[in-house]
C-alpha cells in the first residue's frame, strides 16, 4: 500500500424524499481509498453500501435523493462541488462503475457491440470507427470473452450471467479509469464464475494501476480480495481497517457476528450456527443510540442512549462501539451447539433410477422441433429416509430440473423415480396429488413463488383447500405452523412485500411444512440471502428436520453451505452425477477435478487464504449439444485424448463403510 489516498469520503449524509418524510440512508460516512489498493465496503442488505457508492458517482436518483452534507474528494477536489458537466467528465473516464445485476444494467434492445463501441465514442471522440470497432473487440477478448468477434453480434439475453458481467468489466475498463468501484459484481453468480471474474478484476487492476472499491456482502470475497474494509451498518461505517487485522481481531459486534454466522467449509457439519437477531433497522424509524443496540448481545444502557463515535482501536484501525475494549482480542469460536441429527434408519425413501429430463427446441418459421435439451441425462441415486443429500453444481447443470421431476412438476422423458416404492410416473391426478402431501417443495426466490395479491393467511389456507383439507381449526393450525418457523400470527393479514427476504423465506418454509410432509426438495434456498439471515434460515431447517423427522434434498451452489447441512454431497456437471460421498470424503478427499475445483473457488473469511485456486475457464456447454466423451474434458486441466471420446462411468472407487462414487478416468 502506498498511503497516497486518491479518494477520500468525509462526514457523507445522503437523503432520500419518502411519503414519511426525508430518511437518512448514509449518515456521516467517511474512509480513504488509498492509490493502488482495494477497498472492502461490506455489510447487510439496507446497510447503505450502494447508495454511498451513487453518491460518490453523483448518480443517486431525482429529485427524491441528494446528498446533504459532506465531501467527497477525488484527488483533492470535492465532487460535491462539481457541476453536472464537470460529473459528466469525471464519471466513466476518471471514476467508473459495475452494477450489481449486469441484465438490468445492459440495453436488453442494444447489441453488445454498440454498447461497448458508445464508450470509446463517448471518451475517445476522434477515434475513428474501425478503430472503435478493433479496439471494442480486444477489450472483450482482454476481459477473457472466448470469441469477442461472435459476441459483438449478441444481443444481453444471448450471453450468460458471467460473459454480461465480462461486457460490464470492459465497458468500465475501457477508458482506463483510475478508480473502478464494483457494486456487488458476483452475487448472481456461481462460485466458479465468481473466482474468474475476481481474477480478472484483479489482473486488470494490477495492468493499469488502478484503485478498486469493492461493495458485497461475501466477507469470503472481502479476505481473498481486498487490503482494508469498511464495515457499515443502518448507514453509519462501525468498523474501518486492514483486512488482516479486521479478520484477526474484529472490534465491532456487528463485525463479529457477521464473521461467526459464515459456515465454514472445515467446520462441524449440522451444528447451530450463531446468528445475528433480527434485522436492520427500518430508515424511517432509526433508533436512538448505537443503531444496532437492538441486536447486540453485548449491549448497555448507555448503548440505548448514545450513538458512539468511531474511536482508534489500533494501528489504522477504527470502531465505533463504546465497549469494543472489552470485547477481547480474538473471533470468537462459531456457535458449536449441536443438534441431534434427524434419525437415518437406512431405509429409501426416494430411489432415482436412470432418470432423464428432455426439453424440445423449437425453431423457425413453422416451429419445427430442431433438436433437445438434456437437461437431466441418465442419473441415479437414492435418498435414505432422515439424511440430508445436498446437490451442488453449477447453474445449468441440471439440479433445478432434477428437483422438479422428483416432484413430478416436470414429468420424466425416462427412467423413473419411485417414493416409498411407488412410481411417480404412473400416477395422475388424485393419487399423485395425495403423494405430493407428502413431498413438498422450498423454492429458490420466495417473492416469485409467494402470490403478491395474497395474504400470508390466504397462502397457507390454499394448502389445505387444494389437498381438500376442510380442518375445524385451519387457522390455528397455520397460527401453530407459523410460530414453528419463527413467525407470529400477527403476521396473517400481511402481503408478501410487506415482509424481508428472510421472513419471505420463512413464509415459504412454513407453506412447505404446513402438511407435513416427508420429505422436501430445498432448491437454493439461501441463496438470496445476507449471511445473517442465511445462518438463521439454515438453523431453522436443521431444528425442522430433527423436530419433524424430514428428509432433504439441498440444493445449492454453495458448497460451503452444502457441507454444513448435508450428510452425503452428489456433485452434477452437465446433466449428469459426477460424484458422490459422504461429505467428509468430498472436503477432504475429493475424486474428480471438477469437485477439486468447485471446493476452491469457495471465498473463505480468511486472508491468508486456502488452498490453491483452480480457474475454470469458459462457461458450462450448452445442455443442447454436450460434448462427447467426458462433458467435463472442455474446462478439464488434466484432460488427455481419452476424455474426449470415452465417456466416465460413475463407478464405486471406494468399497468402505463411507461409499464413494466418482466418474473420471483418472480420479487417483
Amino acid at each position: 500500500m502506498t498511503g497516497d489516498v486518491i479518494l477520500a469520503v468525509k462526514d457523507l449524509v445522503t437523503t432520500f424524499d419518502v411519503e414519511a418524510g426525508t430518511i437518512r440512508a448514509v449518515d456521516g460516512a467517511g474512509f480513504v481509498l488509498e492509490r493502488g489498493t482495494t477497498l472492502g465496503i461490506v455489510g447487510e442488505s439496507g446497510c447503505g453500501k450502494s447508495v454511498t457508492a451513487l453518491s460518490i458517482m453523483g448518480l443517486l436518483p431525482k429529485p427524491s435523493g441528494r446528498v446533504a452534507s459532506g465531501v467527497v474528494a477525488f484527488n483533492r477536489d470535492n465532487l460535491l462541488t462539481f457541476s453536472p458537466g464537470e460529473m459528466h467528465r469525471i464519471r466513466g473516464k476518471k471514476i467508473a462503475m459495475i452494477f450489481q445485476e449486469p441484465m438490468t444494467a445492459l440495453n436488453p434492445v442494444h447489441k453488445i457491440g454498440k454498447q461497448v463501441r458508445e464508450v470509446f465514442f463517448l471518451h475517445f471522440p476522434k477515434m475513428g470507427k474501425k478503430a472503435v470497432y478493433r479496439a471494442c473487440v480486444d477489450m472483450l477478448a482482454k476481459v477473457g470473452i472466448a470469441d469477442p468477434g461472435e459476441v459483438v453480434h449478441n444481443y444481453p439475453h444471448q450471453l450468460s450471467g458471467g460473459m454480461r458481467q465480462r461486457v460490464m468489466i470492459a465497458m468500465a475498463l475501457a477508458p482506463e479509469p483510475d478508480i473502478l468501484i464494483a457494486d456487488e459484481p458476483t452475487t448472481a453468480l456461481d462460485v466458479t464464475v465468481q473466482a474468474q471474474i475476481l481474477d480478472l478484476v484483479k489482473a486488470l487492476k494490477a495492468e493499469v494501476s488502478m484503485s478498486v472499491i469493492l461493495i458485497t456482502h461475501d466477507l469470503g470475497v472481502i479476505a481473498e480480495n481486498c487490503d482494508r474494509a469498511v464495515v457499515m451498518y443502518a448507514g453509519k461505517v462501525v468498523e474501518t481497517a486492514d483486512v488482516d487485522d479486521l479478520f484477526s481481531f474484529p472490534r465491532h459486534p456487528y463485525t463479529r457476528g457477521l464473521l461467526t454466522a459464515i459456515p465454514l467449509s472445515g467446520g462441524k457439519p449440522k451444528t447451530r450456527l450463531a446468528t445475528i437477531p433480527g434485522m436492520v433497522p427500518s430508515l424511517e424509524n432509526m433508533p436512538a443510540g448505537c443503531r444496532f443496540f437492538a441486536r447486540c448481545c453485548f449491549a448497555q444502557e448507555i448503548c440505548s442512549r448514545v450513538s458512539p463515535e468511531e474511536q482508534s482501536a489500533g494501528p489504522r484501525h477504527t470502531a465505533a462501539c463504546h465497549f469494543f475494549k472489552e470485547l477481547g482480542n480474538a473471533l470468537p469460536k462459531q456457535g458449536d451447539e449441536g443438534l441431534t441429527p434427524a434419525t437415518t434408519t437406512g431405509e429409501t425413501i426416494v430411489a432415482v433410477k436412470h432418470l432423464k429430463k428432455y426439453f424440445p427446441v423449437h425453431g423457425g418459421i413453422f416451429l419445427r422441433q430442431k433438436g433437445w435439451v438434456y437437461a437431466v441425462d441418465d442419473v441415479s441415486f437414492d435418498i435414505k429416509k432422515g439424511e440430508t443429500l445436498g446437490l451442488v453444481g453449477e447453474s445449468g447443470c441440471g439440479k433445478t430440473s432434477l428437483g422438479r421431476c422428483l416432484l413430478g412438476l416436470y414429468p420424466a422423458t425416462s427412467g423413473e423415480v419411485l417414493f416409498n416404492g411407488t412410481d411417480l410416473g404412473t400416477l395422475k391426478g388424485d393419487p399423485l396429488k395425495q403423494l405430493r402431501l407428502k413431498m413438498q417443495m422450498i423454492f429458490q426466490d420466495p417473492f416469485d413463488s409467494l402470490n403478491p395479491r395474497h395474504t400470508v393467511q390466504e397462502i397457507l389456507r390454499e394448502k389445505y383447500a387444494i389437498h381438500r383439507m376442510n380442518k375445524g381449526n385451519m387457522d390455528g393450525e397455520i397460527s401453530a405452523v407459523l410460530e414453528k418457523v419463527g413467525l407470529s400470527s400477527g403476521v396473517l393479514g400481511k402481503f408478501p412485500h410487506e415482509f424481508s427476504g428472510g421472513q419471505r423465506q420463512r413464509i415459504g418454509i412454513a407453506r412447505a411444512v404446513a402438511l407435513e410432509p416427508e420429505v422436501i426438495i430445498c432448491d437454493e434456498p439461501v441463496s438470496a440471502l445476507d449471511v445473517s439471515i442465511q445462518s438463521q434460515i439454515l438453523n431453522l431447517l436443521l431444528m425442522l428436520q430433527q423436530e419433524m423427522k424430514l428428509t432433504y434434498l439441498f440444493i445449492s451452489h454453495d458448497l460451503a453451505v452444502v457441507r454444513h447441512m448435508a450428510d452425503r454431497i452428489a456433485v452434477m456437471y452437465l446433466g449428469r452425477i459426477v460424484e458422490m460421498a459422504d461429505g467428509e470424503t468430498i472436503y477432504n478427499n475429493p475424486g474428480h477435478p471438477y469437485t477439486r475445483a468447485l471446493l476452491s473457488a469457495i471465498p473463505r473469511p480468511d486472508p491468508r487464504g486456502g488452498i490453491p485456486r483452480i480457474i475454470l475457464y469458459g462457461d458450462v456447454p450448452s445442455p443442447r449439444n454436450p460434448p462427447g466423451g467426458c462433458r467435463f474434458h472442455t474446462r478439464c486441466q488434466i484432460a488427455k485424448e481419452i476424455c474426449q471420446h470415452e465417456e466416465p462411468v460413475l463407478e464405486l472407487v471406494n468399497r468402505s463403510e463411507k461409499q464413494h462414487y466418482c466418474a473420471c478416468h483418472f480420479w487417483p
